[in-house]
């Protein structure tokens, strides 16, 4: 489930990384799924071992941990993997355990885990010129918090599919899943299945001004805990936003928003999309 909100907290999370220095990173006995771990055990170890962590950054619902040498190691949580400092929510779904020790002499060592339900996600090293390559422009959209109005609407000018289905697309916007997809569009009053080339001016920065909105205070929020508690935070702890929800998983409720409509749930591209016709409509 991590959105860019959720994949944002988790980096703000392990910021207390930075300086640090790899002692060694090992793969955990785990008999569930195993997830994409690339290179090889001897090579990624070989490759970050003894290396600085200089910045600590995101590439859409990636987080990004990134060396002295700008070599660069890649977690990508997808739907259920987590990136953590503190105790993970269980232990039988650890996958990947790095040890650092502090930036000053003395301080004690620093334990950071990859944890994964399902094992969908992954962890990938990269050199800095792999990196370049794989997520070069037009492979993966802007992120959605760095683009403007303008550039947003050029981003799914030649898109005719509906709006929520379009912004799933993270090769035109990086970040948005869909959760985050439903709230913004319904607090930007815009029907779901309307497609882009129907949006007016308007609409459009509607939608803008929403998609910041939320996207922010989800942040604020440190992302949504859903009933699976799935998510957690860098410590192991729920987020908050969840409570702030206006349509997301409220099918058959009574709007917040105008206390008149009632949340309706359809599916698009085999995805859940929650709205009020009230709110939304059509036109």
């Amino acid at each position: 489930m991590p959105e860019l909100p959720e994949v944002e907290t988790m980096r703000r999370g392990i910021m207390p990384l930075l300086g640090s220095r790899v002692v060694d990173v090992r793969l955990t006995a785990c008999e569930r799924r195993p997830i994409l771990f690339t290179p090889k055990l001897a090579t990624f170890r070989q490759r970050i071992q003894g290396k600085m962590v200089a910045r600590i950054d995101r590439l859409g619902k990636r987080v990004v941990m990134v060396l002295e040498d700008e070599g660069r190691v890649l977690f990508e949580p997808r739907m259920t993997g987590l990136v953590l400092l503190a105790d993970p929510p269980t232990q039988d779904h650890l996958r990947v355990h790095f040890s650092l020790q502090g930036a000053v002499p003395g301080d004690a060592p620093t334990d950071l885990w990859y944890w994964d339900r399902r094992g969908l996600g992954s962890v990938r090293y990269y050199k800095e010129a792999d990196y370049a390559a794989e997520f070069a422009q037009g492979k993966l959209g802007p992120d959605a918090l760095d683009v403007d109005l303008a550039e947003l609407r050029l981003r799914f000018a030649t898109s005719r599919q509906p709006i929520k289905v379009a912004l799933l697309d993270q090769k035109r916007l990086a970040g948005i899943g869909n959760l985050y997809a439903a709230e913004i569009l319904h607090l930007a009053r815009i029907h779901p299945e309307r497609t882009t080339d129907r949006l007016t001016a308007p609409q459009w920065k509607q939608l803008f001004e929403a998609m910041r909105e939320v996207l922010l205070l989800a942040i604020q929020y440190e992302g949504s805990t859903l009933g699976d508690g799935t998510y957690r935070n860098a410590l192991n702890q729920d987020g908050g936003y969840q409570n702030q929800h206006r349509v997301y998983a409220r099918a058959g409720n009574v709007c917040v928003s105008c206390g008149k409509g009632t949340i309706q749930r359809i599916v698009q591209a085999q995805r859940a999309t929650f709205f009020c016709p009230k709110c939304q409509g059509r036109k």
